[in-house]
């Protein structure tokens, strides 16, 4: 009697990253991981470990380094890098900030983060990467969910949302000019959700900042901000210590916490599916500037 092979809904996804990641290593000369010791990042690795291993990985893993990472974060990658056995090239904004002569952002939750797009474009040039692979998913922001799998950006790093590629029966076209480069995500179609429940099942190791922790935090907007050198406080400022954990990791300056007592991932995942905002919409500070702050950014050549 025969029976009938099924995939369930984490190995179809997975399945099709893994064919994604196979794909970009099979299109393009010289790809790169972009590697920030968050869990999407982290599960990326994790993805290309079953794609490529017994081999060595076909790019390196590459870090644009702002200056205002979370300790833990940094830690962790650092550590995955050296136990999987894979290259990992860091890259700082500080540097880039000197050597270009770019203005920081002022004010109390200062960020980074939209000067991170220099430095990306300096290592694009340095190891004159034609393709860059990240962890961005549709569920996050809406400029995300319009975003192709093969994105191509100019020889500028924008992005053009009206100029993209139909991608039918999983078929991706790599084709590029001179100068243009590609930004691939194998995990474009998961949710937050997938993700919590693939680490479940994977048994996929995190920073300890996931998971519930005490920390002193500033009150502002509704959000929770960790105490940081990087944030001016002020005497109105209301500071108390609590409970939290944080669903995105970003800069400290502009990634906010959740109120939390989660201490396992089934009850991240129990928390999660009872949200009804984003990560981002919840947590994230940089994405408020204005309704179109990511795609604005995504046309200068962010991630």
């Amino acid at each position: 009697m025969s029976t009938k092979y099924e995939l369930d809904y984490l190995d179809q996804l997975e399945s099709e990253s893994i064919h994604i990641f196979r794909e970009v290593a099979g299109q393009f000369e010289r790809p790169a991981l972009l590697f920030s010791g968050g869990k999407d990042s982290i599960t990326l690795v994790h993805l290309a470990l079953k794609a490529f291993k017994p081999g060595k990985f076909p790019f390196p893993l590459i870090h644009i380094d702002t200056g205002h990472n979370f300790p833990e974060v940094l830690q962790f990658r650092d550590k995955l890098a050296e136990q999987i056995g894979e290259k990992l090239i860091v890259r700082k904004v500080e540097d880039t900030i000197k050597r270009q002569g770019l203005k920081e952002a002022k004010g109390k939750f200062a960020s980074r983060n939209a000067l991170q797009t220099y430095t990306l474009l300096e290592t694009i040039e340095e190891f004159e990467l034609d393709c860059c692979i990240g962890g961005a998913r549709r569920d996050e922001e809406k400029a995300r969910a319009k975003e192709r799998i093969f994105s191509v950006r100019d020889e500028f790093g924008g992005w053009d949302p009206k100029l993209q590629r139909p991608e039918l029966w999983n078929l991706y076209n790599g084709k590029i000019s001179k100068g243009e480069n590609v930004r691939a995500f194998p995990i474009s179609n998961w949710t937050e959700l997938d993700i919590w429940n693939y680490i479940k099942r994977e048994n996929i190791q995190l920073p300890s900042i996931y998971f519930t922790h005490n920390r002193e935090v500033i009150h502002v907007q509704n959000q929770l901000l960790a105490t940081n050198e990087f944030v001016v406080i002020e005497e109105s400022d209301i500071i108390t210590n609590e409970n939290v954990r944080y669903r995105t990791v970003g800069d400290m300056t502009c990634t906010a916490a959740v109120a939390s007592e989660a201490h396992s991932i089934d009850d991240i995942i129990s928390e999660i599916m009872a949200s009804k905002t984003s990560e981002r919409g919840e947590t994230r500070i940089d994405d408020r500037i204005s309704e179109a702050a990511m795609e604005d950014r995504k046309k200068q050549g962010y991630f």
